[in-house]
């Protein structure tokens, strides 16, 4: 598809309200809502799991590595170098990242087992194995953790879905450094 990167001057008028209450939030429209911006209704989907998505009961480090996830397994090169860049921002170590990006799992048990839920959810399209799920339980991840998580895929997989379908989505210039190519 050919998806142009819409401003609040060039997209339709109900897309323009929702850039305008995204670049409030964060100071910018990312290139990704831009090009959902051809649609209301998609762009107001991204927008609503993008507010819900940041619930404050799961941790930050924990959606972006589920993010992260997401995003390899399903091919999605601007998440990946967008998880990359918040995880880092937060301070997770460059070799996690650098091992969830190459499609491993970090060293922490808890963020493996999220890392591995993640995958699993994205790639069995919810089907997840008793051993996944067994792993999570174990690190102490609750139903209500899993569920959050759940959100969070559904997010990514919204988002590798437009940059997969926009043949890849032109990258923010502050994720450039994070690019990422699938190996």
């Amino acid at each position: 598809m050919n998806l142009d990167v819409l401003t609040t001057d060039t997209a339709p008028a109900p897309s323009q309200v929702v850039l305008d209450g995204i670049a409030k939030d964060l100071g910018f429209v990312p290139n990704l809502a831009a090009v959902t911006a051809a649609s209301p209704t998609v762009l107001a989907a991204f927008d609503g799991l993008r507010r819900v998505v940041a619930d404050p009961t799961l941790p930050a480090v924990r959606r972006e590595i589920a993010g992260l996830a997401v995003g390899v397994a399903v091919d999605n090169a601007y998440g990946v170098a967008f998880h990359s860049t918040v995880l880092a921002s937060l301070g997770v170590d460059e070799r996690d990242i650098d091992e969830i990006r190459a499609g491993g799992e970090p060293a922490d048990p808890v963020s493996a087992a999220v890392c591995r839920f993640a995958r699993s959810v994205a790639v069995g399209r919810g089907k997840v194995d008793d051993d996944v799920l067994d792993d999570a339980y174990a690190v102490g991840l609750s139903d209500g953790d899993l569920l959050a998580l759940v959100a969070e895929c559904a997010f990514a997989g919204l988002v590798g879905t437009i940059d997969n379908l926009a043949g890849r989505v032109p990258l923010d210039e502050f994720l450039l450094p994070r690019q990422w190519k699938a190996g």
